[in-house]
This record gives structure tokens, C-alpha cells and sequence, in this order.
């Protein structure tokens, strides 16, 4: 089976991952030191977020240069060093790339204001913008030059200037880039807004003519081009939040990417009914193309699952994010437990956010002072952005960090929970070991055990069952022959509510 179709897929947040020289700021000294716990987890690969030479003014996702590491965390020659040492402890290496838009600092936008290349980006003459499109972090999405001659087109903030893929000299760029990277052997590209790359000025702005066009998809095809040209299965997996599942699909089709995020099992509230459906949902929409589904419960973009899980309302949506409200983290972490034990059982890959093998909870009550997010400042401080997301993870004896950590955390740290056997550290450890190594896991079909409206039940295989009880009360576990795992103590032989088994079936 292609290693990527049922893999276990790591995110890291560098500058929040972990601080090897002390700074304050995670780094690849730290990460290359944190290889060993990657490994002991139990994961199969390792996806960076950018670590790109960038002013920050996106927290790395305006790229200065493409070609080399941002030097707060590190050299080139150190992220050789990692891909090297990830591959020698059976770990693959995945790195985001960010085509949608550079930044502002960019070589190719600095010559654009001087007038040279203006074509790779979107630039309009005039007094007013062309159109009334909205920036995605708030406020319009086009911005003055500094002369004031021109406008220019962000999607996101003003120190991220849109590419214009309509030029050629952009789209071979960015194939050099591929190969630069692939020739130091990482393993494949998270590729950020995969939806966005081509616009369309002649569609009504209802339409949003800046998603999803038809034309991003030989883009693609041409990318895939580039990455079979090289050996040990190299992949592509797009970031689109699309509403409709069949032009989601279109982007998984067998000669363009390998796999994308499922945004909708993120958002989707810890309810029986919604779960099922969004399965259903996902598995339909990925079969007609062949494409391995995937799992994921948080990022670096969305409120971190332990506390989504602990409100009233267990959803996920941008618009409204919750930040502040009420929150049973007790209840949060024992849901928690039970979803990755339902993420890591359904049919395809799963992706873990850092930290969430702690059992870390959003960080709500940060400091606004210290707030880096540019949507705090773009939605004029009604939105608390991401950053509560993004504070660093404790490992034990930890220094300062760039987002002050809950002094709670001590307890929640990897020193703390080693040697735990009721931690939820080593839940995810017996989790993902079992995952391993049990054949019916990763990809592959599924069928559903009806056991009442309130239990999300489902086989693998001949003879694996994953059992969730999201009712109010204890319920019966079906026929079985063993008790491969549980998220939570048995009630007796009862499944307690928000608790997840997995079980050897009789059939």
C-alpha cells in the first residue's frame, strides 16, 4: 500500500514546537533534539509548517525566499541535517509551500514597485480598486502602493501580495522551487489556499471568482508532473475549505494531488447524527476519484479541539470562534481521548496538530499586547485570531517563549506525562502503536454496526470494531472477543458516554 494512503501525519508549528538555543522562539536545533519523542508517538511523518526567510507579518506564511530557512530557526544546512536525521528515524518530512501569495519583502514584489515585473502580481491604476473583495483576515482585499499610484491584490494581509498565476515566468518558478526542495529530499508539500491561485475578474464577486477556478487544476497537473519525476512515492496534500464535495474532489483526481484536508469532520460538532453524516459524506466524495480520505481535529489555524470539545457548542466555524466562552476542559480532554481513538480508526490518513498529544487546551486569556496575529488587528480586535493556538508546547524544564505558556502546563508537560500510564501522552502512544499494527487499520473499507442513535460504531476488517458512545448514559458493547483499548474506564462492561472502544469482534 502507498505509505501515504493510511499514514499518521505530524504537524509542526516551528517557532512553537521546541527552542533549542534558547531564544524564546522554537527552531530546527530544537526539533532535530525532539526527533526521539516524534519517533516514541508512533507517527509516520512530519509536516512543517513554513520555515521560510519571512518578515512574520503571517507567522511565516509570507515568504520572503523560497530557497532558504528563516534564520531565527536556523540554516539550510540544518534543515538538510533534519530531513537526513527524520529519514534515518523512520520519519518522512512534508513542508508547507505557500503559492497563493509572497510577501511584501519578496525580491519580485520589491521590483515590482520600482516597476519591474509588476505582471507577477495583480496591480490596478486608478483611484479606486476594481472590485470590492474582502481580505480573508478583514477589511478590503486591495491596498495603495506606497506612491499611490496603484492598487495592488491581498487576500489575506497587505504584506501578502497575491501571485498572478496567468504568468508563465510565476508558474516556472514555482516548479523550480518543487525540485529545489525535492532534490534535498523532503517527502512531499502541504500546498496553503490550494483553492486560490487563479482569479477571475469577469465573475461577479458573489460568485467568489477568486476560489476554485477551473484553471488551478492544470496547475496541479503540472506540479504532479514534477513530482513523479522522482522516486519513494513524493506526495501533494492541498489546504481548500470548498463547500461543495464534488469540486472538492476534482483537486484528487489520479494525475494531480494525493490527498487534501477534511475541513468538515474539523468542524463538525461531537454530535452522533453530524458524524455520521460527514463520514458518509467524506467517503463518498473521495471514492469516484480513488483518493484516501483524511482525519484531522486541529491546526494552526482553528481552536485547539480540547476546548471545542468542552463547550456548549462543539463546532468549528471561522466566523465565530467562541473565543472566551465557557469551557469544561475535564469533559474536553475526555472527549478528546475518545476522538482520536475515532479519527485514527476511519479509513485513510490522520493528521495531529502539536500538542494535542498533551492534551492542550486554547489559550483564550493571552495578553492583546502581545497578540501577533494579523486577524486581531485586521478585524479591529473583534476577532482574537489564531495565536491562542500557536503558544509553544511545554516539554518540562522550559525557558521563556514567544507566547507565555499557562503555568499550568507544567503538569500537562512531556516530562510530566512520561511515565504515565493514564496520561493522555501515552493514550496517543498505545493509540497510534495499535494502529500500526493492526492490519485492518489506515485505508481500506469500513461498514457501519448500528448499536442505537446515540453510538458511532463501525468494523474494519474481519474481525476490528471502534465503538463511540456520544449518548447520555452507559451502553452494551457488541459481541466481542476482546478489549483492544479503551479511551476511558469501563463502566462494568458498559461504554460510559464520551468514550471510545476498540474491540477484537466476534463475527
Amino acid at each position: 500500500m502507498n505509505w501515504w494512503r493510511g499514514a499518521a501525519i505530524y504537524q509542526v508549528y516551528p517557532r512553537s514546537f521546541a527552542d533549542g538555543n534558547g531564544d524564546g522562539i522554537g527552531d530546527l536545533a530544537g526539533l532535530r533534539q525532539k526527533l526521539p519523542h516524534l519517533a516514541e508517538l508512533g507517527v509516520d511523518a512530519i509536516w512543517l509548517s513554513p520555515w521560510y526567510p519571512s518578515p512574520m507579518a503571517d507567522g511565516g506564511y509570507d515568504v520572503a525566499d523560497y530557497r532558504d530557512i528563516e534564520p531565527v530557526f536556523g540554516t539550510l544546512v540544518e534543515a538538510e541535517k533534519f530531513i537526513a536525521e527524520a529519514h534515518g528515524a523512520g520519519l518522512r518530512v512534508i513542508i508547507d509551500i505557500v503559492p497563493n501569495h509572497c510577501s511584501d519583502r519578496h525580491p519580485w514584489f520589491q521590483e515590482a514597485l520600482r516597476g519591474q515585473g509588476r505582471d507577477r502580481f495583480w496591480f490596478h491604476d486608478g483611484d479606486f480598486p476594481p472590485n470590492d473583495w474582502k481580505s480573508r483576515f478583514g477589511g478590503p482585499a486591495w491596498s495603495r502602493t506606497p506612491d499611490g499610484k496603484s492598487w495592488y491584490l491581498h487576500l489575506y494581509s497587505p504584506e501578502q501580495p497575491d501571485l498572478n498565476w496567468t504568468n508563465p515566468r510565476v508558474r516556472a518558478e514555482f516548479e523550480s522551487i518543487l525540485r529545489f526542495w525535492l532534490d534535498r529530499g523532503v517527502d512531499g508539500f502541504r500546498i496553503d489556499v490550494a483553492d486560490g491561485l487563479v482569479k477571475d475578474f469577469t465573475r461577479p464577486d458573489a460568485d467568489t471568482p477568486y476560489s476554485d477556478q477551473d484553471g488551478v487544476h492544470e496547475i496541479y497537473r503540472s506540479w504532479r508532473r514534477v513530482l513523479d519525476e522522482y522516486p519513494d512515492e513524493r506526495v501533494f496534500v492541498g489546504e481548500m475549505w470548498l463547500p461543495d464535495p464534488a469540486r472538492f474532489a476534482l483537486y484528487l483526481r489520479p494525475d494531480e494531488l494525493h490527498s487534501a484536508f477534511n475541513f468538515d469532520f474539523l468542524c463538525c460538532p461531537w454530535d452522533p447524527a453530524e458524524l455520521r453524516r460527514v463520514i458518509d459524506g467524506t467517503l463518498a466524495a473521495h471514492a469516484p476519484v480513488g483518493a484516501p480520505p483524511t482525519w484531522v481535529l486541529s491546526n494552526h489555524d482553528v481552536t485547539r479541539h480540547v476546548s471545542r470539545m468542552g463547550r456548549a457548542d462543539t463546532s468549528f466555524d471561522f466566523g465565530r470562534r467562541q473565543h472566551l466562552t465557557p469551557t469544561d476542559l475535564e469533559l474536553g480532554r475526555r472527549r478528546a481521548r475518545a476522538a482520536i481513538m475515532l479519527t485514527t480508526a476511519l479509513p485513510g490518513c490522520v493528521y495531529l496538530y502539536q500538542g494535542e498529544e498533551l492534551g492542550l487546551e486554547e489559550v483564550d486569556d493571552l495578553p492583546d499586547e502581545l497578540r501577533q496575529d494579523p486577524v486581531w488587528e485586521r478585524s479591529g480586535h473583534t476577532d482574537r485570531g489564531r495565536d491562542g493556538c500557536r503558544v509553544p508546547i511545554p516539554w518540562g524544564e522550559d525557558g521563556p517563549s514567544w507566547l507565555p505558556r499557562p503555568e499550568h502546563w507544567r503538569s500537562l508537560s512531556v516530562a510530566a506525562q512520561s511515565g504515565d500510564p493514564g496520561s493522555m501522552l501515552a493514550h496517543y502512544r498505545n493509540v497510534l502503536a495499535l494502529r500500526r499494527a493492526e492490519p485492518s487499520l489506515g485505508d481500506g473499507p469500513m461498514e457501519w454496526l448500528d448499536l442505537g442513535p446515540g453510538v458511532v460504531a463501525f468494523g474494519r476488517g474481519d474481525d476490528f470494531a471502534c465503538v463511540l458512545n456520544l449518548s447520555d448514559g452507559p451502553v452494551a458493547l457488541p459481541a466481542h472477543d476482546g478489549v483492544l483499548l479503551t479511551s476511558g474506564p469501563l463502566d462494568g462492561t458498559d461504554l460510559p458516554p464520551d468514550t471510545a472502544a476498540w474491540l477484537r469482534r466476534t463475527r
